[in-house]
């Protein structure tokens, strides 16, 4: 948990100044400044997408922690060359490094699930979550106060984080994967069609995989609008910006770390996965047309309900495995995850830019929630029929 929130801090950190940062190095509008900027998480998730599996396939072969020791040495470098980046080309660099290094969430997913016993495993996700939301409060608000003395900084204080994060792995991290799970690697299993072919044909998972795809398309609309969206339509500084992403952050951690148990426990994963599709829909059908920003701060508590969802879907997924594929399994997810980080940020950002260019028939800076609407009203619809995917 301490892993992923130290991770989730040093994403989190840059995430406030991206806009200006890009602004900078491109002399760009902001409308341009936000299909950059979707460029940029486009190779950040392709390069998730092709690595996911293959870390997850080297965790399950060589064990969790070395190839999350790895990931994070690498990626205290690449903050830091963000730091220094001049130029579009060396951040879209970074990115795609960055990309790489990401993909070990998967191994962070996995090792939860090796720790974890079956009916434990919904809610042990939801304590991985925990961590995330928890290192999106700290870090969004860290990087919005940063932000006000330059762009540079955040990412500095970032490289910082993540070598913080790899000294505190090396001396507490325990390996988990023993000889009774472990398993070789092979490329079939470790490239992301492969991986995927193979997770798709175990019983009633096809349906959830797909639902799962949706879902995250639908969601990744936050991280990919959110900073242009809060500037265009609330006019916020990176320090706002940074505030309304940090208390998202804790809703979301107190969402998953304390109340996912009791909510799986009263209303079972289906109404589980059902209530919180709801909960979202309703949340982008009002996002799309507010206008107060005291409002939207008020609705992010609320917007949080949504995000048990993950896992309570990761725990019936996971349980449909074995023991020797949670590696696998969960690369896999990390695969659909970047496929949703590549199609969301270049579909909402260039959803933002025609709504809010100086040429555009409606003005709308809050039309991606509507893309999300319609994405999350499919992906129930798909979950509501697969009633024998989940008992």
């Amino acid at each position: 948990m301490i892993t992923v929130m130290l991770d989730a801090m040093g994403i989190g950190l840059i995430m406030p100044v991206m806009p200006d940062l890009i602004r900078e190095v491109r002399g760009a509008s902001l409308a341009q400044a936000a299909v950059w900027g979707g460029i940029l998480s486009t190779a950040f998730a392709v390069m998730q997408f092709l690595c996911g599996p293959m870390l997850g396939a080297l965790s399950d072969r060589y064990g969790r922690r070395r190839v999350l020791l790895v990931s994070l040495a690498v990626m205290a470098l690449d903050y830091v060359v963000m730091s220094v980046a001049g130029s579009i080309w060396l951040l879209l660099a970074a990115r795609i490094v960055g990309g790489i290094t990401a993909a070990m969430h998967a191994t962070a997913a996995a090792y939860m699930a090796d720790i974890s016993k079956p009916e434990d495993k919904a809610a042990n996700f939801g304590l991985v979550g925990a961590g995330v939301g928890i290192g999106f409060v700290l870090g969004p608000l860290v990087g919005g106060l940063l932000g006000e003395f330059g762009t540079r900084a955040p990412f500095i204080a970032a490289a910082a984080l993540a070598a913080l994060n790899l000294a505190f792995g090396y001396f507490v991290l325990r390996e988990t994967v023993t000889d009774r799970i472990r398993r070789d690697f092979t490329w079939s299993r470790a490239n992301p069609l492969g991986a995927i072919r193979q997770v798709a044909h175990l019983p009633g998972l096809r349906g959830l995989l797909t639902i799962y795809l949706l879902y995250s398309i639908a969601y990744y609309v936050y991280p990919a609008v959110w900073s242009y969206f809060a500037l265009s339509r609330f006019d916020w500084n990176p320090g706002m910006i940074g505030l309304s992403l940090a208390l998202y952050g804790v809703s979301t951690a107190v969402m998953q770390g304390f109340l996912t148990r009791p909510i799986l426990n009263w209303l079972g994963d289906r109404a589980t996965v059902i209530y919180s599709h709801l909960f979202d829909m309703l949340t982008f059908l009002i996002l799309a047309f507010l206008t107060n920003g005291f409002l939207a701060l008020c609705l992010i508590p609320i917007s949080a309900l949504g995000s048990i969802m993950t896992p309570a879907l990761q725990g019936i997924m996971s349980r449909a495995a074995s023991d020797d594929q949670q590696g696998e399994l969960q690369g896999v997810l990390a695969s659909l995850h970047a496929i949703s980080m590549i199609l969301s940020p270049l579909m909402m950002t260039t959803v933002f830019a025609f709504f809010t260019s100086s040429g555009t028939p409606l003005y709308l800076p809050g039309a991606p929630f509507l893309v999300s609407l319609l994405l999350m009203g499919i992906s129930l619809l798909i979950f509501i029929r697969a009633r024998s995917a989940v008992t």
